[in-house]
Order: structure tokens, then sequence, then C-alpha cells
């Protein structure tokens, strides 16, 4: 996948909605009307869930890749680079645990590919189908095809869950990129905020932030090491 320039705008946009919402209300009141809304016992049912996904971590060797930007799959590459070289050093999958989280302008790798192609998501956060040399409509990394990673052996996120790698992605980052794809079409932020949530892949964890998942990820033994940006 060829990454363009246009993260960089994105990300002023983020940062931007950010600092002006921010001034106006706090970030509780912020995007998605969803996120102020939700009552205390959601949230604290949320925040269970994701405090215990980390318990999923295992083995000798733990790292946690910082995907912050699409950075051509190396939030993927990355991932899977350390079960290869940990294998070939004498250990199994059983003692191995690669996490990446998926935040800011990386989080579409954790959408399914309906969401790529009705919001334009290849084009929203700068990547480019290496099939077709246009902004993407669909998620090249979850059961990539051939020509998506640089060389065929690199899995994508199906395969490297079966391995136990796992992925989990920004709720605020969520909030953030579904209420500005919301107000370009003059739609209900909640509503697309909504939609996006139900279109997580299959055993992705949402986690409050991405900061915050980063944090316990290493309260938990991983390294950290920065995959993007």
């Amino acid at each position: 996948m060829k990454e363009t320039t246009k993260p960089t705008s994105t990300r002023r946009d983020f940062i931007n909605t950010l600092l002006l919402t921010g001034a106006a209300g706090g970030i509780g009141s912020l995007i998605s009307p969803t996120l102020a809304r939700a009552d205390t016992a959601d949230k604290a049912q949320a925040m269970s869930e994701a405090e215990e996904w980390f318990k999923k971590i295992k083995g000798e060797h733990r790292v946690v890749y910082d995907g912050s930007t699409p950075h051509d799959g190396f939030p993927i590459i990355w991932n899977w680079a350390f079960y290869l070289s940990n294998n070939q050093t004498g250990s199994t999958d059983e003692d191995i645990t690669a996490m990446t989280v998926l935040r800011h302008s990386a989080i579409p790798f954790a959408l399914k590919t309906e969401l790529w192609e009705k919001y334009q998501l290849g084009e929203f956060v700068g990547v480019t189908d290496n099939q077709t040399q246009k902004p993407s409509l669909r998620n090249p990394y979850y059961e990539p095809k051939e020509g998506d990673f640089p060389v065929p052996i690199i899995q994508g996120i199906k395969d490297l869950q079966s391995r136990g790698a796992l992925f989990c992605v920004c709720d605020l980052a969520l909030n953030v990129y579904s209420s500005m794809k919301a107000e370009q079409s003059g739609a209900d932020p909640a509503a697309v905020y909504a939609e996006w949530k139900a279109g997580i892949l299959p055993g992705i964890q949402v986690v409050p932030s991405g900061v915050w998942a980063l944090e316990r990820a290493q309260k938990n033994g991983c390294a950290y090491i920065f995959a993007g940006g």
C-alpha cells in the first residue's frame, strides 16, 4: 500500500477538532453525543471489558506496537515480524504476544471493507490500493490480497489473530473521525459513530483511547515500539 501525504491534513483536522470542542465544553462533549450521554454504568462496563482483555497477554516475549498512522501497513507488518523472528530464535507462538494499538489515522485498519467503501476511508487517511493505484476502497490488511504487502508471506490481521496476536482500536479516535465524516456528509454523528462501532472487525478490542491501551500494555510487560508516524 502506498501512503500519500493525506494524513498530515487529517492529523491537523483531528487536533483542531479536539482543541475547538475541548475549549467549548471539554472532551466529554466532544464528538458523538453517544459518548457524552453514556451513563456511568455503561462506561464502567466498557472499561472493565477493556481491562479484562489485557489478560490475554501471555508468554515471555511481549511487545506493543503504537500504530498511530497507516505508515504503509507497518503497524501490521511489525506485528508479523515479531512472531517470525522469535520463531526463528526458538520460541513458539504460545510464548509470544505481539499487540498492535490502532489509533489516530490508523483506526480504519480495524474497520470492515464496507465502511472503507462507503466513507472513502482510503482517501481520508491516505492509503492507496497497490492494485488500482487509487485511494483504497477496501481494508487491505485484514485479509490481504497478493500485492498488498511487500512480500507475500506477510500475514494480515486475521491470520495473526489466530496465532495469538492482539489488536485494539481507540474509541476516542473512532468518535473524532466518525464525527468528521458525519459533518462532511451532513449525517448524524451519533449514527455514524454507532455504524463504525458495529463495523469493527472480529476480535479487535475497543479501548477508551490508544494512549490508554499503550500504558496498560506496558504495565502488563509489553515492550513499546513506535510503528509509524
